[in-house]
C-alpha cells in the first residue's frame, strides 16, 4: 500500500455562537424564554433588568419588511463591527435560518472583545430588549395569574370544613393525612391499608390496623363534606355518594325509583353505562326501559371529578404572546398586532461594569482575566440584541397572519382560509423552518379567542367551484352541524359528508371521522338521545 499526501478543497457549514443563541431563543415558548433570561441573568455579570421604562429603540420593524439581499446575510453573522450608535439605530432583519452559515470555526467566540471600538456606547444596549412598538396602553388590566392564586385549592376548602368537626387530636390527624393525600380530582388513590403501612411501616402489624381503623372512620367524615363525591377510591363509588347525598324524604315515588335504579346501574359494569346498553341494563336492574332511560340521564348530570372546580387555573393559564385588537366599526374596522407587555424581559447592559472594563486596559497576568470579561460583555450584547430580534420576528409573523386571516378575525373560524408554513416564509423572506419555530408555542390574543399561531395554518380542501377551503373552517362547519342535529337523530359520518357536498366542499367520510374525533364530538351511538 503506497502512502502519500494530497490537498483537497471543501465547505462546510458552521453556526456561530449568536446565530446559535438566535434560533434557540426563538423556538422557545414563554415560560421556556422566562428560564432562559433567568439563567442568563445569573451567570453573566454584565446583564441586568431595566427597572426603568426607557424608551425604546426606534429599530426593527421598519427595515424587517425590507427584502434581505446576500451581502447584508453575509454581513450580519461575519462581522461584527456595530454602527455608530444613533436615535434611530439600524439592525439587521433577524433572518436566522436565511443567513448563510459561515465557515470559520465554531467554538464559541463572540467576535469582539467588548471594547470601546465594538460598541461607543452601552446605552445602544440599554432599552428595553423586545421589539419595538409594541402598542400597548398604559391601563392597568387584572393578571389573570392573580386571579388563578385567589383561587381556593381543595385541601384548603377541606380542611377549612374540617375544623369545624371538632374531633379529637388523632381523628383529626387523621383526617387531614387523609385530605392531603387526595389527588387533583378529588380522589384518593391509594388505599388505606397501602397509606397505613407507609406511616407503622409493613411489620408493625397492630399499628397498622390501628390506623387502618382511624382512616376507615376519617374516610367516612371526609366522604360527608363539600364537594359531595370527594375522597371516593373509584368512579362508581364517587357517583354512588353523590347519589345518596339526594335522597328526600318528599320525594315522588318515580323520582326514588329512578334514584335506586341509578345506585344499582353504578354498582354494575361502567362498560354497560357507556355503551348505553339499555336492554342489558334492564335485565341486570330488573327496572323498566323508561326509569333505566331516566336513571342514565340522572348519572349524565352528576359530577365524575368533584375537585375539578378547585384546579388551579394557573396550570392552564396561556399567556398570549401576541394580542390582536380591533379599530374601527364596519368597513372601516382593522385589526392592529401588539406584542404583550407581560412577556417581554427588560434587559441591558450594567453601565457601572461596562464602563470599568473600558477604562481598565488589564496588560500582562490581567491580560487572559481582561480578555475573558470582554467576551462576556459581548455575550451579553448579543443575548440583548438576540432577544430583540425574536420579538420583531414574532411581530413580523403575526402581521403577516393577520394580514391573510382578516376573514377569520372578522367573521370567525367559519371563514378560515387555507395558509401554509410557505407562504409567509416567501412573503417575509424566511425560511420555512424558521416560521415553524415562531409559530410553535407562541399564542394569539384574538377577539375570538386564544389560539396558537400554527392554529391559523391549515391544509386545503377542494371546492366544486374549483377553489379551496381551509380544514379549519370544515371542522368549524362540522361542529356546527353537529350542535344544531336532532338529538334523537343525530348525524352519521356519511350523513356529514353528504352536507358538507351540499355546501360544495368534498369531503370524504374518513377524513369527516377524523376531523369529528379531533372536534372531541362522540360518535353517532353516544350523541343519541334517550
Amino acid at each position: 500500500m503506497k502512502q502519500g499526501l494530497s490537498l483537497r478543497v471543501s465547505q462546510h457549514l458552521a453556526l456561530t455562537p449568536q446565530l446559535q443563541q438566535s434560533i434557540r431563543l426563538l423556538q422557545l415558548s414563554t415560560l421556556e424564554l422566562s428560564a432562559e433570561v433567568e439563567q442568563m441573568l445569573d451567570d453573566n455579570p454584565f446583564l441586568e433588568v431595566n427597572m426603568d421604562e426607557a424608551p425604546r429603540e426606534e429599530f426593527g420593524l421598519a427595515q424587517a419588511d425590507a427584502q434581505v439581499n446576500t451581502d447584508d446575510r453575509e454581513s450580519e453573522f461575519s462581522s461584527s463591527t456595530a454602527a455608530t450608535a444613533t436615535e434611530t439605530a439600524t439592525v439587521e432583519t433577524p433572518a436566522e435560518s436565511e443567513s448563510p452559515l459561515t465557515g470559520q470555526d465554531d467554538s464559541q467566540s463572540w467576535d469582539g472583545d467588548g471594547t470601546s471600538e465594538i460598541a461607543p456606547d452601552d446605552s445602544e444596549w440599554g432599552g428595553d430588549a423586545p421589539a419595538r412598538q409594541n402598542n400597548l396602553g398604559e391601563d392597568g388590566e387584572v393578571d389573570a395569574t392573580e386571579l388563578a392564586r385567589s383561587q381556593e385549592s381543595l385541601t384548603s376548602f377541606l380542611h377549612r370544613q374540617a375544623l369545624a368537626l371538632r374531633l379529637g387530636e388523632e381523628d383529626s390527624a387523621a383526617l387531614r393525612f387523609l385530605i392531603e393525600s387526595l389527588n387533583d380530582d378529588g380522589y384518593l388513590e391509594d388505599s388505606l391499608l397501602a397509606l397505613a403501612q407507609g406511616l407503622a411501616g409493613a411489620e408493625d402489624g397492630e399499628d397498622v390496623d390501628e390506623l387502618v381503623h382511624r382512616f376507615t372512620v376519617a374516610l367516612g367524615l371526609l366522604q360527608s363534606l363539600e364537594p359531595v363525591g370527594v375522597g371516593a377510591r373509584t368512579l362508581e363509588e364517587c357517583l354512588s355518594i353523590q347519589l345518596r347525598a339526594m335522597f328526600d324524604e318528599d320525594a315522588g315515588e318515580e323520582e326514588e325509583q329512578v334514584r335506586r335504579a341509578a345506585l344499582r346501574m353504578c354498582g354494575l359494569s361502567m362498560d354497560l353505562l357507556a355503551r348505553r346498553d339499555v336492554k342489558r341494563l334492564s335485565h341486570l336492574c330488573n327496572q323498566p326501559d323508561t326509569v333505566i332511560k331516566a336513571a342514565m340521564g340522572l348519572i349524565a348530570r352528576l359530577e365524575p371529578k368533584p375537585g375539578r372546580r378547585f384546579v388551579d387555573v394557573e396550570r392552564n393559564i396561556v399567556v398570549p404572546d401576541v394580542i390582536v385588537v380591533k379599530i374601527g366599526r364596519g368597513a372601516q374596522a382593522r385589526f392592529r398586532v401588539q406584542l404583550n407587555a407581560d412577556v417581554m424581559p427588560r434587559l441591558r447592559v450594567h453601565d457601572i461594569y461596562a464602563n470599568a472594563l473600558k477604562q481598565h486596559k488589564g496588560g500582562g497576568k490581567d491580560s487572559s482575566n481582561n480578555a475573558a470579561l470582554q467576551q462576556r460583555l459581548q455575550e451579553a450584547r448579543w443575548f440583548i440584541k438576540n432577544i430583540q430580534q425574536r420579538f420583531d420576528t414574532i411581530l413580523r409573523v403575526s402581521n403577516a397572519i393577520v394580514e391573510r386571516q382578516k376573514n377569520f378575525f372578522s367573521h370567525g373560524e367559519l371563514a378560515m382560509r387555507p395558509l401554509v408554513l410557505r407562504e409567509i416564509a416567501d412573503e417575509l423572506g424566511l425560511h420555512e423552518s424558521t416560521i415553524s419555530r415562531v409559530t410553535t408555542a407562541k399564542y394569539m390574543a384574538t377577539p375570538h379567542g386564544t389560539f396558537e399561531l400554527k392554529y391559523f395554518f391549515g391544509s386545503s380542501l377542494g371546492t366544486e367551484t374549483g377553489g379551496n377551503a381551509s380544514s379549519t373552517a370544515v371542522r368549524a362547519l362540522i361542529k356546527q352541524f353537529v350542535s344544531s342535529e336532532d338529538p334523537k337523530k343525530p348525524l352519521s359520518d356519511s350523513q356529514l359528508s353528504d352536507m358538507l357536498k351540499e355546501q360544495g366542499i368534498e369531503c370524504a367520510r374518513r377524513t369527516v371521522a377524523k376531523y369529528r374525533e379531533a372536534l372531541r364530538i362522540a360518535p353517532t351511538n353516544l350523541r343519541k338521545s334517550l
